[in-house]
């Protein structure tokens, strides 16, 4: 089975453009957090087309993109400020701050839009944010997304990014919403990464892009030595599901990866044995889980935080775990990486 994401995509790329700067300090509470603004119904943007320029190109395809790539804008760009639409609320400590026809640089046809947007932090660590706007057009129906990385904000404080959508196909005549459709945050310093400076710890952590068959979720995590010193791993990592909200969810057991799946090629499966990593070798280890749904209620847990081994600095992922009514996450053993990615 190849290893790539499990069920939901975690991030859908983070390769917005992003313009970072502090704008003080916000209290829990304040507008930044609870303000909607409201505007007066749908958005036209045919006006960033000069007069007599053909206006956005050809028609639009037969089945349109729901997802248009994100893309950066090269400097001294030029934006139309246009209203922000009705209906544009705050989520999770980001508000959409205003919304912007971008035209092509041989004309207007066809536009792209951006938005800026805050994102304040209430909490008491500093944190890492991945982003997800959704721009909804009248004439394509579904939201473009872009899914915009801010790589930390301090406790207390705001700071503001910009996330831009690709070219849009067809005619985008009228924005229609601009809204905040999902929110994760990481502690920076359990942020999973798999390259920059060593950790303090002298070993970085990162995922696959996982992968879903049947039902059944897999999701691969590799420990890299990046230190000076020989790593010891011994059985398998130890793991606690989070919630939304960063608390643990009760009821989920975690358990050998072969309870969940075994004669699947998921590699969660095997007997535990001591591995070693020299510095520059990778480990790695297997989460599966199924989404069967039966009697209860279902769990849908964004958040899984590891420890290599007992006492280890954790590393927090986040697999978008739907766990059904199951209960259960299976992880394998670590074993040693020859070269899998």
């Amino acid at each position: 089975m190849r290893r790539g994401r499990g069920a939901v995509p975690v991030a859908l790329g983070a390769a917005a453009v992003l313009a970072l700067a502090g704008c003080g300090t916000q209290r829990p509470g304040s507008r930044a957090d609870t303000d909607t603004d409201a505007g007066h119904g749908p958005v036209g943007t045919d006006t960033l087309c000069p007069s007599g320029t053909p206006r956005y190109g050809a028609p639009p395809t037969e089945a349109p993109p729901t997802e248009a790539p994100s893309a950066t804008l090269p400097p001294h760009t030029s934006r139309t400020p246009l209203p922000l639409p009705a209906g544009t609320p705050a989520r999770d400590g980001v508000r959409v701050t205003g919304l912007y026809g971008v035209p092509r640089s041989d004309g207007c046809a066809p536009a792209r839009l951006s938005a800026d947007f805050t994102v304040t932090n209430h909490g008491k660590t500093a944190m890492r944010y991945a982003i997800t706007l959704g721009f909804r057009t009248e004439s394509q129906g579904a939201a473009h997304t872009v899914t915009q990385t801010v790589p930390s904000v301090e406790p207390g404080r705001t700071v503001r990014g910009t996330a831009v959508t690709g070219e849009l196909p067809g005619p985008a005549a009228t924005v229609t919403d601009v809204s905040v459709l999902k929110v994760r945050s990481v502690p920076v310093d359990e942020a999973p990464s798999a390259g920059g400076a060593c950790p303090a710890s002298g070993v970085r952590a990162y995922t696959d892009q996982g992968d879903a068959a049947m039902g059944l979720r897999v999701l691969s995590l590799y420990l890299e030595n990046c230190g000076t010193r020989a790593y010891r791993l011994d059985g398998r990592p130890e793991l606690r599901v989070l919630d939304a909200g960063h608390a643990p969810v009760p009821g989920v057991e975690v358990v050998p990866g072969d309870r969940i799946a075994t004669g699947t090629g998921t590699g969660a499966d095997g007997t535990s044995r001591p591995v070693t990593l020299q510095p520059g070798e990778r480990a790695y280890t297997v989460l599966v889980w199924r989404n069967t749904t039966e009697a209860g209620d279902p769990v849908d847990a964004p958040y899984v935080r590891v420890r290599p081994r007992p006492g280890a600095r954790p590393v927090t992922l986040t697999p978008e775990l739907d766990l059904g009514t199951t209960g259960k996450l299976g992880v394998g053993p670590w074993k040693r990486d020859s070269g899998r990615r």
